[in-house]
């Protein structure tokens, strides 16, 4: 018997698209080989009224392996063995209150554990992260990186030496503005900031004599264009579960600075120019060294386009469709070639 993977998401939300894109490109090349399915839940957030609801609303099928794709853990408490689980991050995750921290803990990340087949983490840092949280259930949890949309094309352009734009993505604490922002005062260069942000973000902005450009709510095809178009990506977050714009950058074969830590360091490697996040002047010397350093630029691209190779579609689906089996039994899943 062949079974159907049926890849659970949060309620759909504009505001929240990433874990969506990612697996819509991994669920279509999967369906090309075993029979796919979406189920989309029906109330949003972490209340326990919406967890509540959502596992009540569940309804099981005995043909099905089941894939919750992120964000909603806590189903894994009804899916099942046949079921796989992905963790994106742990640590945004367990925060707040004391009784908050342990209500996130059990249901989203002890409970689960317990139930399902297979956990799947999108980068080593991660996995050791989650290790410390469910050291009981260590054997279950594998690293499949996150793959990267085909959209991100690459595109050939010519750095602008005269006054480069520099693009930053994200406005939250983790993704260190103010750090980067100060770091690049006296720098002549455009930034290109993807988020909407705070009064005090666009303060210190101000402040910091940036001549800066603020878009957001942007769809995916405008957020390529916006790749496409800068000269280079400073991406030096001081905490992130995978990092995807150093992989979008370098698929559109742009030079990147990144944070020299963490999964950002894991997903870069030897292929971007790496910094240390807390430090504002040595984010300052990488920024002002991809710009005066062609040579460096040539490199860091070259480089970046043989690094995206580890995290294509194609790749990744391969990866997943190998759990699948294991969950499934080799002899009741079709072979992927």
């Amino acid at each position: 018997m062949n079974f159907t993977i049926s890849y659970i998401f949060r309620k759909p939300d504009p505001k929240y698209r990433s874990i969506e894109g990612l697996f819509n490109h991994l669920e279509e090349i999967v369906g090309l080989r075993i029979k796919t399915k979406k189920i989309n839940l029906n109330f949003s957030g972490g209340s326990p009224k919406a967890l509540w609801l959502n596992l009540k609303s569940f309804k099981k099928g005995d043909d099905k392996i089941y894939h919750i794709t992120g964000d909603v853990q806590y189903m894994g408490i009804v899916t099942g063995r046949k079921s796989v689980l992905t963790v994106h991050d742990v640590k945004s995750i367990v925060k707040g209150s004391f009784i908050k921290r342990m209500y996130m803990k059990l249901f989203w990340f002890w409970l689960p554990a317990l139930f399902v087949n297979r956990i799947t983490v999108i980068s080593e840092f991660t996995k050791k992260e989650l290790e410390k949280m469910i050291p009981f259930a260590k054997d279950k949890i594998k690293v499949v990186h996150n793959p990267v949309n085909p959209i991100f094309e690459f595109s050939a352009y010519h750095f602008n030496q005269i006054k480069p734009r520099v693009l930053l993505l994200g406005t939250k604490p983790n993704k260190n503005l103010n750090r980067v922002l100060e770091s690049l005062k006296g720098v002549h260069c455009e930034v290109i900031l993807i988020g909407q942000p705070t009064q005090e973000q666009e303060d210190f902005a101000t402040k910091c004599e940036i001549d800066i450009t603020y878009k957001f709510n942007l769809d995916i095809e405008k957020v390529v264009t916006e790749y496409q178009a800068c000269d280079l990506l400073c991406f030096v977050s001081t905490y992130e579960g995978f990092g995807m714009p150093i992989i979008e950058a370098q698929s559109v074969g742009r030079p990147v600075i990144t944070s020299n830590l963490g999964a950002m360091k894991e997903v870069a490697a030897d292929t971007a120019l790496l910094v240390n996040p807390w430090d504002i002047e040595a984010i300052r010397a990488g920024i002002l060294q991809i710009i005066e350093d062609e040579k460096l630029r040539d490199v860091l691209v070259q480089r970046g386009l043989q690094n995206v190779e580890r995290f294509s579609v194609e790749t990744i689906a391969k990866h997943y469709t190998d759990i699948y089996e294991e969950v499934g039994g080799k002899s009741n899943m079709m072979n992927f070639g």
